[in-house]
């Protein structure tokens, strides 16, 4: 058997003993990029090489395949590969630069809880093979400006979101020269250039609201719980802006068209979740949504200079028409 064939059989036994309910046939295609046919050789080959494996149906009638975990030998003689140590290194250090320090803490626990798992000589090489390769790959930081994070206030936050529990803040509102008291419930984050936390008034209409997390002074966890709104989807809130301000207001139908110069480079991006592209004849392409936040999406559009035409809404129209440039170098 070759090293590759070995090495894909061992990452099979791992989904199969990592999953409650086992693996079946279209997890294999879709993790090795396989046709169906591929799939059911390498499962008759896992199959032979691991003949511990336990072999049911779903309720679908479909074949699973579930490796039984009571053997603690199994992560000792896999032993943690030093890609997949560099991976939760870079997931924590993401963590920690997105202003999740939370996350970050577990990922390096679950990090030291794996390491202590194995014996301390392939420990000891693995994290070292794993700096290297956090080295080799050059992970810093995401460059560019960016706000920097009150971290003691994102843990509060992170907390109350988890229980989830009331939160008492000092809010100072745009016109505000004082912050004001209030008692929110809060029901997740947006992150951009600028965080907001998205919070429901604990007395008031039931509406969502933002709240700019450095116009937070203080905030503190109440003893109070509350059920959160099952109704409520903080994805399908976030996109109904293009970054992370969004207004009822300006909420609308939204279409660019890049030149066939910038056609290439704009297929590239996710400008928005829902976003439609269209191939014109003529090499242009035509991008679609539905969003607000037109100064945020004026501020993106400067960096394509003339190779972006802004078809609506008529407003965004208005303010970047004046400020389309034809002397940038590079496009985004």
């Amino acid at each position: 058997m070759s090293y590759a064939k070995a090495s894909d059989l061992l990452r099979v036994a791992d989904m199969a003993m990592g999953r409650f309910d086992g693996i079946c046939l279209q997890d294999i295609t879709r993790e090795f990029a396989c046709d169906h046919r591929t799939a059911q050789r390498m499962m008759r080959a896992f199959e032979a090489v691991f003949p511990q494996v336990d072999i049911g149906e779903d309720s679908d009638r479909r074949r699973r395949w579930h490796m039984p975990r009571s053997d603690p030998r199994w992560l000792q003689a896999q032993g943690i590969r030093d890609s997949e140590l560099a991976a939760l290194d870079m997931a924590a250090k993401r963590a920690d630069r997105d202003g999740a320090p939370d996350e970050a803490q577990r990922l390096r626990a679950l990090r030291d809880r794996l390491l202590a798992a194995m014996p301390s000589s392939q420990a000891r090489r693995t994290e070292a093979d794993a700096e290297a390769l956090l080295e080799a790959q050059g992970f810093a930081s995401r460059p560019g400006p960016r706000v920097v994070n009150d971290l003691k206030l994102l843990g509060v936050l992170t907390e109350a979101l988890r229980a989830p529990w009331e939160l008492k803040v000092s809010y100072r509102g745009a016109r505000d020269d004082s912050p004001k008291e209030r008692l929110l419930e809060p029901h997740g984050l947006l992150l951009g250039i600028r965080r907001y936390l998205v919070a429901r008034p604990a007395q008031g209409d039931g509406r969502m609201r933002r709240f700019r997390l450095d116009r937070i002074e203080t905030a503190a966890i109440t003893p109070r719980s509350f059920a959160r709104d099952p109704g409520f989807d903080l994805g399908a809130f976030a996109a109904r802006a293009f970054g992370s301000f969004h207004s009822d207001a300006e909420y609308g139908p939204v279409e660019w068209r890049f030149t066939p110069q910038a056609a290439a480079t704009a297929r590239q991006f996710i400008f928005h979740p829902a976003q439609e592209m269209i191939d014109e004849p003529d090499g242009a392409l035509t991008l679609r949504f539905a969003a607000s936040g037109h100064m945020e999406m004026a501020w993106h559009l400067y960096q394509w200079g003339d190779q972006v035409e802004v078809i609506a809404p008529g407003t965004l129209r208005e303010m970047v028409d004046r400020h389309r440039r034809n002397d940038f170098p590079a496009l985004p």
